[in-house]
């Protein structure tokens, strides 16, 4: 999973960065759509430029394509270099698989940018992996790490300092005798037995603060984690007090011996109470488990996720969090569950013969010289046909998304059987003779992939889905799936389904920056009828929480005597 960043951030900014987004948007919106694969798109923008050269190029292409389909059969023998070994053998094939499947293009659209995109863009990145951010990130880590060190190794360090000379003024006074001092600094079977137990006990509490603390933290959260803090300062008042009164203990019982003749701090009382600083730990250590890892756990809330702007919803059940965590677990959720924003499939990609209907059915009007009595009669008639255009679009819009899902379906039981076609060719030779020239899993997906590339170019056409997925990202992933024996339907999955969101490239980052707005204070815990918005780029997510419903369920006790039944019968009822 990636790391979180969160900022809080007024309504009001957020507000104006939107509509600054939405107007860079709306400016290079069409630009997106220019942007198409390398390796086996075609770049319609150079169409014009290469209409002259078109029939040099195609004899170039038909000289280096083998009209041959290539039969590749993978071995499960090793080469010379640890490699596995796959022979190709040659078949007669169609010529013209090979017309689509090339054009190394780019974005060919203009655009303008301006400075304050600039400024945005270097902002973010800044704030992704400048060293303020890793400061937040890593400080309040770094700073429990050292006080968790710092207390789990006070009980040690009570128990060794007094055999290293630490307290001279305690153990070695001149006034005390040498079967005195001997008398303190002795450790008889009690106190090898409390060290036993000292001993068992940190091995405890290292092993339960390695699997509490000791784990990449999720997030960095805009604002304080409260039952940490509250976990961290017990640590501090618990440690702070036991080394005053040790100090206090120590230093003043050579004083107490010499001046009173009282009991001195022996040894083992030393040992003692380094053994219940280890308990109290252990007890501070289980309250952390109970408000860091428990308390969530039980569902109180009712979670609805909204992401905008296509619509799509998830909804969930949340246990007693603060806003920030809970946004946190909101953005786990959604990389997990929510399918890929694609921002291309905005507006209904239509057919050409649909575009011309669109494009045929304007009406133009000769407006100079008529008088203005046609011109205002023709007016009215615009207005009218517009008009009743307006009251159809209902009608379009409904036969757009039926010839769109047509279109979807076709391409994709031609990418199927394309797909399918294409792993017949292939075998995997187990000890056996090869007759043709052996390939590694590589050249194998090189040698089959022609043959249903333009299958997949048109469906990562009409799905855009182009942007996703390079030549060289699907030449891997054809190559994985032929060393490891996968089907036709398991190479075709990252393209047929679009979900998670983890499964696009781009979002694989590790750091994902998010922006929280909220009208209560995000350290607060979240409570009923409480909404909060995650925004990154133009994708936005709306969380509305409501507090689950009490339920009262009685217990209603049937009468077996009531489970009688009486037939009635009339004439047309047939027995």
């Amino acid at each position: 999973m990636p790391h979180f960043s969160m900022e809080n951030e007024s309504v009001k900014s957020e507000q104006s960065g939107r509509s600054r987004r939405s107007r860079s948007h709306n400016n290079n919106g069409g630009n997106g759509g220019g942007s198409v694969n390398n390796g086996y798109h075609r770049d319609r923008t150079r169409h014009s430029h290469r209409s002259n050269s078109h029939s040099k190029s195609k004899s170039n292409r038909s000289s280096d394509l083998n009209p041959y389909q290539t039969t590749v059969n993978m071995t499960g023998e090793e080469g010379r270099d640890g490699q596995e070994i796959i022979e190709v053998q040659i078949l007669p094939q169609d010529d013209n698989w090979g017309e689509n499947t090339t054009a190394v293009t780019g974005n060919t659209s203009e655009q303008s940018i301006s400075m304050e995109d600039i400024n945005n863009a270097w902002h973010r990145e800044m704030n992704e992996t400048g060293f303020g951010f890793k400061c937040r990130r890593y400080l309040e880590s770094i700073f429990s790490f050292l006080l968790g060190f710092g207390a789990f190794f006070s009980p040690v360090a009570m128990v060794v300092m007094p055999h290293m000379g630490f307290f001279p003024s305690a153990f070695d006074h001149p006034e005390l005798t040498q079967t005195v001092r001997t008398q303190l600094l002795a450790c008889g079977s009690e106190c090898k037995g409390l060290l036993i137990s000292i001993s068992v006990r940190l091995l405890l509490l290292a092993i339960g603060l390695w699997a509490l603390f000791m784990r990449r933290s999720a997030a960095t959260m805009p604002r304080i984690f409260l039952y940490r803090a509250v976990v961290l300062l017990l640590v501090t008042l618990s440690t702070f007090a036991y080394w005053l009164f040790y100090i206090v203990q120590v230093t003043n019982g050579a004083k107490i011996v010499v001046e009173t003749g009282g009991d001195a701090v022996d040894y083992k009382s030393l040992v003692a109470y380094a053994t219940n600083l280890v308990d109290t730990l252990l007890f501070i250590h289980y309250i952390a488990v109970v408000l860091l890892e428990l308390r969530h756990n039980q569902p109180m809330y009712y979670v609805k996720i909204i992401r905008s702007p296509d619509g799509v919803s998830r909804s969930y059940t949340l246990g007693q969090l603060s806003i920030q965590r809970a946004a946190v677990w909101v953005l786990q959720r959604y990389y997990v569950d929510f399918p890929i924003y694609n921002p291309y499939l905005e507006r209904i990609p239509i057919s050409k013969s649909q575009r011309n209907k669109i494009t045929t059915s304007f009406k133009y009007y000769e407006v100079d010289g008529v008088n203005n009595s046609q011109q205002q009669s023709q007016s009215r008639a615009v207005l009218a046909a517009n008009a009743r255009r307006r009251d159809s679009s209902h009608n379009e819009r409904f036969y757009e998304e039926h010839e769109y899902e047509r279109r979807v379906k076709k391409r994709r039981a031609r990418l199927i059987t394309a797909a399918e076609e294409a792993f017949t060719h292939v075998k995997r030779i187990h000890n056996e003779p090869a007759p043709a020239v052996p390939l590694d899993p590589h050249e194998a997906a090189q040698a089959v992939f022609p043959s249903m590339a333009r299958a997949l170019q048109k469906y990562l056409r009409v799905t855009r889905q182009q942007p996703r997925h390079t030549f060289e990202s699907i030449l891997k992933h054809l190559a994985h799936c032929l060393k490891h024996d996968l089907s036709p339907r398991a190479f075709l999955e990252p393209y047929l389904t679009e979900a998670p969101v983890m499964q696009s490239e781009k979002e694989r980052r590790w750091v994902q920056s998010w922006s929280l707005i909220c009208d209560e204070l995000v350290s607060r815990p979240v409570a009923g009828d409480v909404t909060f918005q995650l925004i990154q780029n133009d994708v936005s997510l709306m969380v509305s929480i409501h507090k689950l419903p009490h339920f009262n369920i009685a217990e209603e006790v049937v009468d077996p005597k009531s489970n009688k039944f009486v037939l009635k019968l009339n004439s047309e009822t047939s027995v």
